[in-house]
């Protein structure tokens, strides 16, 4: 009686992560399936979100797709409600595990530490005894001006990396508040 199973050692690929034990059945037609290759194995018990994995492999490639991201559905919606809770938990994971986003400016800019620090009482007081311009007064590249050169920030002939600063400096105060 000959055996059922024949042996399955496939050219050794070096990969990254977990050791790849090679134990994978071939296809009975003897098509090559390249999982691990082409196509993500996974060998454990509890599998991957397919849509998740896919946005995992978008948010580390530096290259933009511009293919549609597979959507994950859920069927009976009310009737399983751990798997909209698992959903949002693995988006919820997906998106505190992004690093944050980081510019070079062309310009030198000033460092955001040095932007947080507190302005001294001298001009608090005086902020409360001047009446500011208000934004209608002005029209938009004078105000950014305005803007930026108060809280010391350097301003260019082109304001997008002067704002992108000023409004960098913003979501750390507002960051910083909610704390």
């Amino acid at each position: 009686m000959g055996a059922a199973l024949r042996p399955f050692i496939p050219d050794y690929i070096p990969a990254v992560g977990a050791v790849d034990e090679f134990i994978k059945v071939p296809r009975p037609d003897g098509i090559p399936d390249y999982l691990g290759l082409k196509v993500v194995d996974e060998s454990g018990p509890i599998q991957s979100d397919p849509a998740v994995v896919a946005l995992q492999f978008r948010a580390s490639s530096m290259q933009s797709t511009h293919h549609l991201a597979e959507v994950a559905t859920i069927e009976d919606p009310e009737k399983s409600p751990q798997k909209i809770d698992a959903w949002i938990d693995s988006m919820r994971d997906f998106h505190r595990s992004k690093p944050p986003s980081s510019v070079s400016y062309s310009k030198c800019m000033p460092d955001m530490k040095k932007l947080l620090l507190e302005c001294p009482l001298e001009i608090d007081k005086a902020l409360e005894e001047i009446e500011l311009m208000n934004a209608e007064d002005m029209d938009l590249p004078e105000f950014v001006d305005i803007c930026c050169s108060f809280v010391g920030i350097p301003v260019y002939k082109s304001r997008i990396e002067s704002l992108h600063c000023l409004f960098a400096l913003f979501l750390e105060l507002k960051g910083n508040l909610s704390m």
